[in-house]
């Protein structure tokens, strides 16, 4: 019985700093239930939002202890009644789990199960569930953008950013990034922006007006929306939709400035997808890795008794460079 097997994890007992992220190596291993699948981790990809619910600032506090960790990559190991779409050896990702993904293996519903392609390896894997995700319903299901629109994506170096970049340039939309050192703008056009913008430089946001001849643009795709978000209504054209992906604080903004443009302001959560969006999202992606415009970028890997440093690392990090993924 896999119950009986013991493996590493990442446990967490109290909310607190990274530090509270701790390695166990006597942790049983999860049994898969109905239409559930049990996978050998080989990486996870490292999320913003695991920070904020490991702090205990997030809405939604899982039940102490627990593992975090949502995007994986590995081999299905087994699989619970009901599961038809994989098989025990089937290469996967995921884009949540039941029992957490910083760990050697992992339980995830098989809905959020995805065949991964041979072109991939783990590590790519690791950093699609989240990013990928959410950058397609940001994109599609929440600012409806449509081919000829222009697009500005804050953060374009980072995880969603560089989805977000690989995603646009696929749906024909003008892509416009930003990024905070030189290798993050190098990735971002890279990945598919247009023109990308250092965000540290004074009056950046007067170059992305000039680049858009006075317009403004269409949509936004913003990660640190407590910063960014009074400047967006600004930049944005008539009917604009600023989509706010993440924030790590509070703002003051001016509702006059919708009032204006007629502009709109929607929040992205992927926790609320239906599963036909999840599956018209899984459809496209697969289509984008086969045909390799879908590269997904890793930044720094780390082993998973690093745990704590990579949470810090992503919240610290003076520029993103790609995906954060822990390695089993």
């Amino acid at each position: 019985m896999s119950g009986s097997r013991l493996m590493r994890a990442i446990r967490v007992s109290e909310f607190g700093a990274p530090s509270v992220l701790r390695l166990c190596s006597d942790v049983p291993v999860p049994q898969p239930g109905h239409r559930q699948v049990l996978i050998h981790v080989r990486a996870c990809g490292v999320n913003p939002v695991e920070t904020y619910i490991r702090s205990g600032s997030y809405a939604r506090k899982p039940t102490l202890p627990y593992t975090p960790g949502s995007d994986v990559a590995g081999v299905v190991d087994a699989v619970g009644e009901g599961v038809t779409a994989v098989k025990a050896g089937d290469r996967v990702f995921t884009t949540a789990t039941e029992s957490g993904g910083y760990a050697e293996y992992a339980v995830a519903a098989d809905d959020c199960v995805h065949k991964l392609p041979d072109a991939l390896d783990f590590t790519q894997g690791a950093a699609i569930g989240i990013p990928y995700f959410t950058a397609y319903r940001a994109l599609v299901h929440k600012a409806h953008a449509k081919a000829g629109e222009t697009v500005l994506i804050h953060g374009a170096s980072g995880g969603v950013g560089v989805a977000a970049c690989q995603l646009s340039r696929a749906l024909g939309l003008r892509v416009l990034g930003t990024a905070g050192t030189t290798e993050g703008m190098k990735l971002a056009l890279s990945s598919g922006a247009h023109l990308v913008f250092n965000h540290r430089e004074e009056g950046y946001t007067d170059k992305i007006m000039e680049a858009t001849e006075g317009r403004g643009v269409n949509v936004i795709v913003e990660m640190l929306s407590n910063v960014n978000l009074s400047k967006d209504l600004q930049l944005l054209a008539h009917g604009g939709r600023v989509t706010v992906v993440g924030s790590r604080g509070s703002i003051e903004i001016n509702p006059r400035d919708t009032m204006a443009k007629e502009s709109s302001i929607v929040g992205v959560a992927l926790f609320f997808s239906t599963p036909e969006e999840k599956k018209e999202c899984a459809s496209l992606l697969f289509a984008g890795m086969e045909a390799g415009w879908l590269r997904p970028v890793v930044g720094p890997q780390y082993p998973l008794e690093k745990a704590a440093q990579a949470h810090h690392d992503i919240m610290e990090s003076p520029g993103a460079a790609g995906k954060i993924v822990l390695t089993m």
